[in-house]
C-alpha cells in the first residue's frame, strides 16, 4: 500500500466534504500547535464574534493528511505530542470541543487553569 496514494485517496474525499462557504477548516497533525483548553475555547469564540459560518475539524488517517487538506486549513492543531489511534483521537477533540463549551459558559465543568 503507497501511503501517497493513500492520502491522495483520503484528500480528494475530503475536500469534497468542506462547506463551500468561507468556513474554516482545522487539520489536526502531529505538527500542528498545541492549545490549551482555554486557548481552545478563545480560538471558537473568535470565531463565532466574526460570525465565521463553520470550523470543520479534520482527523488525519493512518499516513497523515495531503497537501490540499493542509493548505485549505487556516490551523494546524496537535492534540497530543503522541501517535494516538483516529478513534481516540475523535474521542479527545469532542472532549475539548465539550469543554471549550463550557468554558465559554463560564460552567463548572473545566478545573484547570
Amino acid at each position: 500500500m503507497d501511503p501517497e496514494k493513500v492520502k491522495k485517496g483520503e484528500e480528494e474525499r475530503l475536500l469534497g466534504r468542506f462547506p463551500t462557504n468561507s468556513g474554516e477548516v482545522v487539520a489536526l497533525t502531529r505538527e500542528g500547535k498545541g492549545l490549551g483548553s482555554r486557548e481552545l475555547a478563545r480560538f471558537l469564540q473568535e470565531r463565532m464574534v466574526r460570525s465565521v459560518p463553520s470550523v470543520t475539524f479534520v482527523i488525519g488517517g493512518a499516513f497523515g493528511l495531503g497537501e490540499g487538506v493542509l493548505k485549505r486549513s487556516t490551523l494546524r492543531l496537535r492534540i497530543s505530542r503522541m501517535t494516538l489511534p483516529h478513534d481516540l483521537a475523535r474521542l479527545f477533540l469532542v472532549e475539548q470541543l465539550y469543554r471549550a463549551g463550557t468554558i465559554t459558559r463560564n460552567e463548572p465543568y473545566h478545573k484547570g487553569p
